[in-house]
């Protein structure tokens, strides 16, 4: 039976992985897509939109208006591949030795095709499936909330959601939260020999930064040797930096991102207090010696992590198709499934392919992970028909 539904979705695939979704721009044109394809099957979608209508989320309920239903979600957009050395296009399905390449194809469209592909099945349950479909997801899952947010105040309650993220189609119950944070700093030009007469932003992004990096150190040290996640602690890394024009001009502008990923038992806002306290003092400092000068630290993205102790029922469920008896894992990476625990949706994370071929250069899923995918969607659409 799989064969039946894996060719569509290897179709779906193709479609979805030729449409350039990187997180920087549109995803209007995969949305179009997918509504088109549902209109054809006789399914009405809904957009929830971002504020200048440049992105879209899509959620879409397959079968009966009822309470009950099963939340399928993926994100629509991906990581970038400049500077990433791809042997094949990444934006094309490309089968080599039985794994399938293309930006996308295991983080996560993959999931997304073949929900889409099962969507004549699953139109025959007793109980609704609720395609939900988000965007920037990969830059602090910003998008996913409003569409959240409106799922459960439109839809008949729906049972439980499953985040198809990759994970070897093995049941999650746990993932990290991530926070992101932005920092600039201005200073005040001067020739870089009178520094009596000016700040160099860069000097001060690196005491800043130098506390960000004692702090990850300290975050190490006091590691929870009981906790499942690897790595056990909450993590904080630096991922970009830029500042000054010259190497004899005091730096005028500073700036620099960190993200801080903490398990469900850690509060990031805890963690961050003394750093934000300090930049607040510095600011005060170089606003009194030069106006115009400061820091400033904004929160950019805080995605809740998923909690275990809330996915009982959904894991269940899902272990009933997938045929898991193994203990419920956890992961490091952040994930929108946080997103639907808070909003009251028992939830994991169950997906084809593995993590560890995301945001790679000649990222993959297998044609095997693909098929188990393909099963699981069979086997959700029968368990929904015969209830």
């Amino acid at each position: 039976m799989t064969n039946l539904l894996l060719e569509p979705a290897l179709s779906t695939l193709d479609s979805l992985i030729s449409i350039d979704t990187t997180s920087r721009n549109s995803n209007l044109e995969l949305i179009s897509w997918v509504e088109t394809y549902l209109s054809g099957h006789g399914i009405r979608s809904t957009r929830v939109s971002n504020a200048d209508g440049s992105k879209a989320n899509l959620y879409a309920t397959v079968g009966p208006d009822v309470e009950g239903g099963i939340i399928l979600s993926g994100h629509s957009d991906v990581v970038p591949v400049d500077g990433q050395d791809w042997s094949t296009d990444p934006f094309v399905v490309t089968e080599q030795d039985g794994l399938l390449h293309g930006r996308g194809t295991c983080d996560m469209k993959g999931f997304i095709a073949l929900a889409l592909a099962a969507v004549p099945m699953l139109k025959q349950g007793k109980r609704p499936v609720h395609l939900a479909i988000s965007y920037d997801e990969e830059v602090g899952c910003l998008g996913a909330p409003a569409m959240i947010e409106e799922i459960a105040a439109t839809l008949p309650q729906p049972a439980l959601a499953i985040i198809g993220e990759p994970t070897m189609m093995k049941v999650v119950t746990g993932h990290k939260g991530i926070c992101v944070h932005e920092v600039e700093i201005l200073g005040h030009e001067a020739h870089s020999s009178l520094t009596h007469l000016g700040v160099s932003a860069n000097m001060v992004a690196i005491e800043l930064m130098h506390d960000l990096a004692d702090l990850a150190r300290q975050l190490w040290e006091k590691a929870d040797t009981d906790s499942p996640f690897t790595p056990p602690h909450a993590t904080l890394t630096i991922g970009k930096m830029e500042g000054g024009t010259a190497a004899n001009i005091l730096a005028r502008r500073a700036h620099f991102v960190f993200d801080l990923r903490c398990p469900p038992d850690v509060d990031p806002d805890m963690i961050l207090q003394p750093f934000k306290a300090k930049a607040a003092a510095i600011d005060a400092q170089l606003k009194e010696a030069f106006p115009g000068t400061g820091v400033r630290v904004e929160q950019l993205s805080n995605a809740p992590p998923l909690d275990q102790s809330g996915s009982r029922e959904a894991e269940a469920f899902v272990r009933k198709l997938t045929g898991d008896n193994m203990p419920a894992g956890v992961v490091s990476y952040a994930a929108e499934a946080g997103q639907f625990q808070q909003a009251g949706f028992p939830t994991v994370v169950c997906g084809p392919g593995s993590i560890e071929q995301a945001h790679q250069p000649n990222e993959y899923i297998s044609i095997d992970q693909f098929s188990r995918g393909a099963d699981f969607m069979l086997r959700l659409a029968e368990e929904l028909q015969q209830e």
